[in-house]
């Protein structure tokens, strides 16, 4: 089953968000469809971040339809160790999807999983059949920046956020899907912004999943030096395409009284100045 996303009344696309449309023009191009994967962690505790999604790609005439049979992706299940049991996830991801013209995900951390673990989760399965549905939609999933960037070809999705940001790569968007300046591209286009560049940006938060649960001496340590970093930009908010990275620094910011949150891109792309002043 799945519901566009335009009509849709559950939680994630509650259409009476508050995120406006603003004035960007529509792309003049026949618009692909788009399938949402939410990811079960946005879903779960950051559904605001799906609504944003949503709002941007509409705002830019896409077609957005969100398959209700989606679920976890199985990255945690695969890390910990559990390849057997990321089997049946596996399966419920390549079926909810397979009639997907394009899947567009908020998430570089899960996107990273279905392309480059899931042709060896279904390797491991030993069935060929799961093997061709994997490789069938595997390069049709995008992580968000990819799909506006590479293909629309759009730096300028109509945003307007007059904050001083940082920006935080994470370290599946940098190391796995290699998302290099797209977000930032996207970023220094939104109008009344001003972006600062983060020391040591490509060193990781420390978050990595069940690595903060298992290592969390490491973890804390390697949290405290990014902090420290966000803090030395003197920006009002650290940026990024992860909401698990960000729910990470978001604690520390929080825990530390400093001030500064943390917000995931898509809302920031989302905002207009129509918003600021409803």
């Amino acid at each position: 089953m799945t519901n566009r996303c335009s009509n849709d009344k559950n939680q994630l696309l509650d259409p009476a968000s508050g995120l406006a449309t603003g004035d960007a023009p529509r792309m003049t191009t026949a618009m692909p469809r788009v399938s949402l994967f939410i990811t079960c962690f946005n879903d779960t505790m950051f559904p605001q971040t799906g609504r944003a999604t949503v709002a941007v790609l509409e705002r830019l005439g896409v077609r957005v339809d969100f398959p209700l049979e989606q679920t976890c992706c199985g990255q945690m299940h695969f890390n910990s160790g559990y390849a057997d049991e990321t089997v049946p996830l596996v399966r419920r991801f390549v079926r909810a999807f397979a009639d997907a013209e394009l899947v567009v995900s908020p998430s570089a951390s899960c996107v990273g999983m279905v392309r480059d673990y899931y042709g060896r989760v279904a390797q491991l399965s030993g069935d060929d059949s799961l093997q061709r549905e994997v490789d069938a939609v595997r390069p049709r999933v995008l992580e968000l920046t990819e799909f506006l960037v590479d293909r629309l070809g759009v730096n300028d999705v109509g945003a307007f956020f007059p904050h001083r940001v940082t920006y935080h790569p994470t370290c599946h968007g940098l190391r796995l899907l290699k998302l290099g300046d797209r977000p930032l591209s996207l970023l220094r286009s939104v109008k009344g912004i001003e972006v600062i560049d983060l020391p040591e940006a490509k060193e990781c938060c420390g978050f990595g999943g069940t690595f903060a649960i298992k290592n969390p001496d490491t973890s804390v340590a390697m949290l405290a030096d990014k902090v420290r970093t966000i803090l030395d930009t003197g920006a009002e908010i650290c940026v990024a395409g992860d909401n698990s990275c960000l729910m990470h620094i978001s604690g520390a910011l929080s825990r530390q009284r400093t001030g500064v949150r943390a917000i995931h891109l898509a809302e920031v792309l989302a905002a207009t100045e129509a918003k600021r002043r409803s």
